[in-house]
């Protein structure tokens, strides 16, 4: 594997527009700090609302040229990208842990899950329908074709710096759109690593910009004006969500939204109780539990709670931290200081209001933005932790008595993700899954993650669906052709 230095060095610092590195116009840098040590690992270009201009330029000068490449030369250059990613894996494993903090074997799972977005849109590139029919009056045809949307403006969080990259540009070259993309500022490395990649598979200069900012509002907000943008996707937490809905309903610019979640875990009566575990260890502790899908509330039935939280707590203390890079780490340290803090501040919270602590709980001395892996039960009905996205490897249990009682503390949120259910009875999982509010719903499983299945939420957790063959559906616009 590359070591920590030749890495970072090999990586671009610089914005990516044109295909190529361009420096920021102000000259402005940041730091992009190791989470595990508080160390700089490197610094990169600040673009300023000069540079996002120059971006967009680029993106509208070679939309129609994009728009009109073969699909199978889209799909090609996709592949190629694929392919690339995958000889770079390790690269790109230790890039993610290195400034993001997720264990190695993490890291190489996202490379494999973010990658597989640009083999399945490269798929996909080449089955674009529309159709052809007679007018059912009999006085003319019909005929619905699918064209790309145009400039699009990808806004992606940092807790998977890869994949939710992956997740947007793979149906959007796929379908013809040009992109920009503003990383978060924690989390930028990774993404101007693909952007190399990109060029080296052999995409034209301008399709891909690649824009790392410390001042977001300031570099979207002319972007998102700009009546030559045509679509802005976005993921990251509701309240952001919120106010970019509001700026792109001056312009009525097409958005999807990928929000935040507060995900039940239920299991029933009648569950594995075993299985159940293993399930809520998956759900809550992947990503450090730093993922909008995580397990958040876990709802479980009071004949079989007991025995659970024993079992969760003996898993959860287990659970090895360290820095991400080192052998038999499990949990690495979560992105920021302030994380962490919101993370115990919700402890905190729940405790106070009578929640018991079984493991974990407690912020340790020492460098590193660590937070041990924590289990509360009886946690009351008014903690916050019930009520707001926890993002951390902290499991709040809380019991419930009955199907329908079960059921109620799931909708029981804003939010409608993610949802999971544990049960041994079919009927009973198809009956759940039908009245669980959640745009997606794991039976009798933890990770729910597909790239061949739609992904997105419901109420407050968003709009519109990523990857599946849906996926390809947000970046193409439907024309109607009257003929006789």
């Amino acid at each position: 594997m590359t070591d920590h230095s030749t890495l970072i060095d090999a990586i671009p610092t610089e914005l990516w527009i044109g295909g190529k590195q361009v420096p920021s116009s102000t000259g402005a840098r940041f730091s992009v700090h190791n989470p595990a040590t508080g160390a700089v690992l490197t610094t990169v270009a600040d673009a300023a609302p000069a540079d996002g201009a120059t971006a967009l330029d680029e993106a509208f000068g070679v939309q129609q040229s994009w728009a009109a490449t073969a699909p199978r030369e889209r799909a090609e250059i996709l592949r190629r990208a694929w392919e690339l990613v995958m000889a770079r894996r390790d690269d790109f494993a230790l890039a993610m842990t290195l400034e993001m903090g997720k264990p190695l074997a993490e890291s190489q799972g996202e490379v494999a899950y973010g990658g597989e977005f640009l083999r399945w849109f490269a798929e996909e590139a080449v089955r674009i329908n529309g159709r052809y029919t007679s007018s059912p009056t009999g006085t003319g045809r019909i005929l619905v074709t699918k064209q790309p949307i145009g400039p699009t403006l990808a806004i992606t969080p940092w807790n998977f710096p890869l994949a939710m990259g992956t997740r947007k540009i793979g149906p959007a070259l796929a379908a013809g759109c040009t992109m920009i993309v503003k990383p978060a500022a924690e989390t930028p490395l990774t993404m101007l690593l693909l952007g190399q990649v990109f060029a080296d598979a052999g995409l034209p200069a301008g399709v891909l910009s690649i824009l790392p900012t410390t001042s977001a509002s300031a570099l979207t907000g002319p972007l998102i004006d700009d009546a030559r943008l045509r679509k802005l996707t976005f993921t990251g937490s509701t309240g952001v969500g919120k106010i970019l809905l509001s700026q792109c309903a001056t312009r009525v610019l097409r958005s999807s939204m990928e929000l935040g979640g507060n995900a039940p875990f239920v299991v029933f009566d009648d569950a594995d109780v075993d299985a159940a575990v293993d399930g809520a260890m998956a759900a809550k502790m992947r990503n450090i539990g730093e993922a909008c899908t995580a397990a958040n509330r876990f709802h479980v039935d009071n004949a079989v709670r007991a025995e659970f939280t024993e079992k969760l707590t003996a898993r959860m203390s287990a659970l090895t931290i360290g820095p991400g890079d080192e052998s038999g780490v499990q949990v690495g340290p979560l992105i920021t200081a302030k994380q962490r803090a919101s993370v115990d501040e919700l402890v905190q919270d729940a405790v106070s209001k009578g929640a018991v602590l079984t493991t974990g709980g407690a912020i340790a001395d020492g460098e590193g933005y660590f937070y041990p892996p924590t289990v509360l039960t009886d946690v009351p009905t008014d903690a916050r932790i019930l009520r707001e996205e926890v993002f951390g490897p902290v499991a709040a249990i809380t019991g419930f008595d009955g199907e329908e009682a079960g059921i109620a503390a799931a909708n029981d949120t804003e939010f409608g993700l993610a949802a999971y259910i544990y049960t041994a009875n079919l009927d009973r999982a198809l009956r759940v899954s039908e009245s669980v509010e959640s745009g997606m719903v794991g039976v009798n499983r933890g990770v729910i993650s597909d790239v061949a299945a739609p992904f997105g939420g419901i109420k407050e957790s968003g709009i519109g669906r990523e990857a599946g063959s849906e996926g390809i559906e947000e970046y193409l616009e439907t024309k109607y052709i009257a003929l006789p």
